[in-house]
């Protein structure tokens, strides 16, 4: 299984357009040692030339352009993503399916019922997609039985739900569904490589657990160093835990969850522009680094 990581930041990416914190501003006038990274996006192939893209960032046309992965030219008219998947309905997940609207078929789609209430009602993008394009809709059912993924041979697809809280123009922002959120366990059946991906986990839930243990890689919700990370910064008040993320430090945080998984490579990704791991030379980064966990960066591709 090939993971190529195209985009590695949480939303607004890094250095954020209007953000001059510390971590920002030091990556912008070259005094932190730390890479600028777009907003969180993946893509998953079994043969390097057919790929699933999961969550469609904003930055999606940048990352398909610098990647010759992602574009075989096989014609005048190509491209190497088969179909996408939507891991939740935030907008800097599922803004990106807008720039793919020049598809000369419909989109592949999968994601659950929750999403796709999402992105027909209070953040229409479907809707608007009909007009171009267009998709083909896939139903994703949380913690049913794998799904094979059209065009993309060899993968087969898990959604597990998350605990998490629709976004605010959800028309079930008050009212959480178990498909709003999920974390995806994919398995390569050439090879029987499997990976657990899931850039919004806010908690480790019991039923999790049997994913992260037949995992031979983790890449997961790497947001934030400590849940008041945000007021810390200067640049707002709420907490890691209150947007749906596990903080990396402190009791109980990414780093022990992580520690109960040694068979895994264990990754970060979706990482805030607040977080300090993001400076190579932070100490926050070296405890990673003695702990074995390694932080995601655009372009990273993994061969698992």
């Amino acid at each position: 299984m090939y993971v190529l990581v195209l985009g590695s930041a949480a939303g607004g990416g890094f250095p954020q357009w209007n953000c001059n914190c510390t971590m920002c501003a030091g990556v912008r006038d070259g005094t932190l040692k730390a890479r600028p990274r777009t907003q969180s996006s993946i893509a998953v192939s079994c043969n390097r030339t057919d790929w699933l893209l999961i969550n469609a960032s904003p930055d999606i046309r940048t990352q398909l352009n610098a990647h010759p992965l992602m574009q075989p030219g096989r014609a005048v008219r190509d491209t190497g993503v088969r179909a996408v998947m939507l891991a939740d309905s935030q907008i800097d997940h599922t803004t990106g399916l807008l720039i793919l609207r020049e598809s000369r078929t419909p989109l592949e789609l999968y994601c659950t019922d929750s999403v796709h209430e999402d992105l027909s009602t209070g953040f229409p993008v479907l809707n608007m997609l009909s007009h171009y394009c267009g998709v083909q809709r896939h139903v994703l059912a949380c913690d049913g039985p794998a799904t094979t993924v059209a065009g993309v041979e060899g993968l087969q697809v898990t959604a597990v739900a998350l605990s998490s809280k629709a976004p605010p123009y959800s028309p079930h922002r008050n009212a959480p569904a178990a498909g709003d959120n999920i974390g995806l366990f994919i398995e390569d059946s050439t090879n029987g490589s499997r990976l657990f991906y899931a850039p919004g986990l806010g908690q480790f839930e019991p039923h999790l657990i049997p994913f992260c243990q037949q995992a031979d890689c983790l890449l997961v919700d790497g947001t934030c160093w400590t849940d008041d990370e945000m007021a810390r910064r200067g640049v707002g008040t709420r907490l890691a835990s209150q947007m749906g993320h596990l903080a990396q430090s402190g009791p109980g945080g990414m780093i022990e969850q992580l520690a109960r998984f040694p068979q895994a490579r264990r990754i970060l990704i979706h990482i805030n522009n607040t977080n300090p791991i993001l400076d190579e030379n932070s100490q926050e980064r070296a405890v990673l680094t003695e702990q074995g966990i390694e932080v995601a960066f655009d372009g990273m591709l993994l061969n698992l």
